[in-house]
């Protein structure tokens, strides 16, 4: 049996599902949370205004992504799964490939590039093939 792991995720929450069966539904295993990015930019910098505007929310975004493709690494170091799916808002896509390894890239099956989070698992699940 291979088992298939979707993420869904945007910059402040990443999702982890799993699916036994290629037609399955999907479980939610894991969750990582990243609550700086719901705060404003204000909250996260002191009064002096520098760099460019959002660059802390950047920066912790980019983290963030290195955390979530650390977890998936440590996933596919241990074989918990075999494929991976991967559903994020496009900015947050592009960060987690940015933080990919190469070994884990040849394991992704598949990229949506939608902020798909907060759905439901059967609303996610809708967004992907009907046999993973």
């Amino acid at each position: 049996m291979s088992i298939t792991w979707v993420v869904a995720a945007d910059a402040s929450r990443a999702r982890i599902f799993s699916v036994e069966k290629s037609a399955g539904s999907l479980q939610e295993i894991q969750t990582l949370s990243h609550p700086e990015a719901r705060l404003h930019e204000g909250d996260l910098i002191s009064d002096k205004p520098e760099g460019e505007p959002d660059e802390h929310k950047q920066g912790g975004a980019d983290r963030f992504a290195a955390h979530v493709c650390a977890t998936l690494e440590a996933g596919r170091k241990t074989g918990e799964f075999r494929k991976l799916y991967l559903l994020a808002a496009p900015a947050f896509l592009g960060m987690l490939r940015k933080h990919e390894s190469d070994s884990l890239k040849q394991m992704i099956l598949g990229e949506v590039d939608k902020n798909l989070a907060a759905m439901d698992p059967a609303q996610i699940r809708k967004h992907l093939p009907e046999y993973l």
